[in-house]
C-alpha cells in the first residue's frame, strides 16, 4: 500500500502531465484553425480565378480564307 506522500507525488506528476498535454492540445487546435483559414482563403482565390477565366472569353478571329492559286498558263510547244 502506497504512503500518502507517494500518492501526492503521483498526483502531482499526473497534473504536470495533464497540463503539458492540455497546452499541446491548445497549440494544435490553434494550428488547425490557422491552416483551415489558409485553406478557405486559397479556395476562395482559386474560385475567383476560375470565375475570372470563364468571364473573359477568348476573342475569336475570322477564319483565314484560302487563297486559290491560279494555274500558270501552259507553255506552247514549238
Amino acid at each position: 500500500m502506497p504512503t500518502a506522500n507517494q500518492i501526492k507525488y503521483r498526483l502531482g506528476q499526473a497534473k504536470k502531465k495533464f497540463t503539458k498535454l492540455s497546452k499541446e492540445v491548445t497549440a494544435i487546435k490553434k494550428k488547425i484553425q490557422t491552416l483551415e483559414s489558409q485553406l478557405k482563403k486559397t479556395q476562395a482565390a482559386e474560385k475567383a480565378m476560375a470565375a475570372k477565366k470563364k468571364a473573359a472569353p477568348k476573342k475569336k478571329t475570322a477564319p483565314k480564307k484560302k487563297v486559290a492559286r491560279q494555274k500558270a498558263p501552259a507553255k506552247k510547244k514549238r
